[in-house]
């Protein structure tokens, strides 16, 4: 008996890394919104590219800290700015939410985002009435005054998360994970 347990433990041990590490994979959840052309998008799209990057903000000063993401990342995900990024298969979404009070905000903003936004960007911002508490639950999105960034395949699986400001570091990062 005490030999086969020993040989029993290191599959055990094995099987236990195995689920725990398949227990930490989260799928982003689903997420609806329009564009301020009023396109209907639901992400994550798995009819959309390779990658999907997720940018979510839902207080009004989050928003500023996710808009300094717009220009970087749309210069090296959509223009293709940059070495290698013409390799990238990846779709950009930044996603204000209106949540609460901040619903009745919701055509008002659309309607100035429409007027002042850059052509480039305005199909990459989706505007979302969202119901927050299971997406806050979901991708642990518990400060509201800092944005998240989630990349996201195309099955759904979060395989990077940020939060907060800008940095090449991040940026960096999902670079790094778009070459895979």
């Amino acid at each position: 008996m005490q030999m086969k347990m020993r040989t029993l433990m290191p599959l055990v041990a094995f099987l236990f890394l195995v689920l725990s590490a398949h227990a930490q994979v989260k799928n982003f959840p689903p997420l609806f919104g329009e564009t301020a052309q009023g396109a209907s998008i639901e992400l994550p799209n798995p009819g959309g590219a390779k990658w999907t990057l997720i940018g979510i903000a839902y207080s009004q000063k989050a928003s500023p800290v996710l808009e300094e993401w717009y220009e970087p990342a749309y210069l090296r995900f959509v223009a293709k700015h940059g070495l290698f990024a013409g390799e990238y298969d990846v779709d950009v979404y930044f996603v204000p939410l209106f949540t609460g009070l901040n619903k009745a905000a919701y055509e008002p903003s659309m309607k100035k985002f429409r007027k002042s936004a850059s052509p480039e960007i305005i199909d990459h911002v989706l505007f979302s009435k969202a119901d927050l508490d299971p997406l806050k639950s979901a991708l642990e999105m518990n400060d509201k005054d800092t944005p998240y960034f989630f990349l996201v395949d195309r099955s759904g699986r979060i395989v990077y998360r940020t939060e907060g400001r800008f940095s090449d570091d991040k940026l960096e990062a999902i670079e790094d994970l778009l070459m895979d």
